[in-house]
């Protein structure tokens, strides 16, 4: 499709179900994921956010749920953690996804041999998720690819490489961000609403093509070839989209 332009949004209406990510998202992307750090103001946007949206928000990232309570403080809102492994509810419901613990080993212990080999590698252990960050040695990117498309070979199916920025993954199968929103999509608050999703990455791609299936509306953080009908530059003008939509949803307008 044709690349949208950087600044091209729809105007909003009342009832909308928001689906956030995270990383590249709401927050600039860091060297490291455990150097993010939130500040209060995003916090207050996001309870507005929730607030005006009739408690209608999730954020829908490849962090761990617990991660994601840390960063923002565990102020209660639904989450999908892993791509989708673990999603907890509005009434509070954390459900989570069986994985093959014998295969999640193995998968482990050859992660973490080729963190060794190459000490620039940075591996994020997320619990069911394991992530291999290359940002610091974008050379690796073919070896380190080559290794985990092995490697989920090898595991039979039980889990699937995702690609990301400077990131390769093994998550789940038949988990992604899509998945995730399609289950809270059938539940209170957010069912019978327009579903709004944002993201950055390639794996936010599965949601985009959810919500272009449902007619909601699919927003793409940046540059890149992307199935999401509208384009934002960055993470301040994702932001600032929001707290208009929030000032609309206090004004009545």
């Amino acid at each position: 499709m044709p690349k949208a332009q950087l600044a091209n949004v729809p105007e909003l209406d009342g009832r909308c179900a928001f689906f956030l990510d995270l990383d590249g998202t709401l927050l600039d992307i860091t060297d490291h994921p455990h150097t993010v750090s939130i500040d209060a103001g995003l916090v207050r946007l996001l309870k507005a956010l929730g607030r005006a949206a009739s408690g209608a928000l999730a954020i829908i990232s490849g962090r761990p749920a617990a991660d994601i309570d840390r960063l923002l403080g565990d102020p209660g809102f639904c989450v999908a953690g892993q791509h989708g492994a673990e999603r907890r509810d509005f009434s509070g419901t954390m459900h989570r996804h069986a994985v093959p613990l014998e295969a999640l080993e193995q998968a482990r212990r050859m992660f973490k041999t080729l963190a060794a080999k190459h000490p620039a590698l940075v591996l994020e252990d997320k619990g069911v998720n394991l992530a291999l960050h290359f940002r610091a040695a974008p050379q690796l990117r073919a070896e380190v690819q080559d290794a985990a498309r092995r490697l989920a070979t090898e595991l039979g199916g039980a889990f699937e490489v995702q690609l990301g920025k400077m990131v390769v993954e093994l998550r789940p199968s038949g988990k992604d961000k899509g998945v995730a929103i399609a289950e809270f999509m059938d539940e209170q608050p957010f069912k019978e609403r327009t579903p709004v999703f944002v993201g950055d990455d390639l794996t936010d791609e599965f949601g985009f093509a959810l919500i272009n299936r449902v007619g909601g509306h699919s927003v793409k953080v940046g540059e890149g070839e992307s199935a999401a009908r509208w384009r934002l530059p960055d993470s301040a003008a994702v932001r600032a989209w929001l707290a208009a939509y929030v000032a609309r949803a206090g004004s009545g307008a």
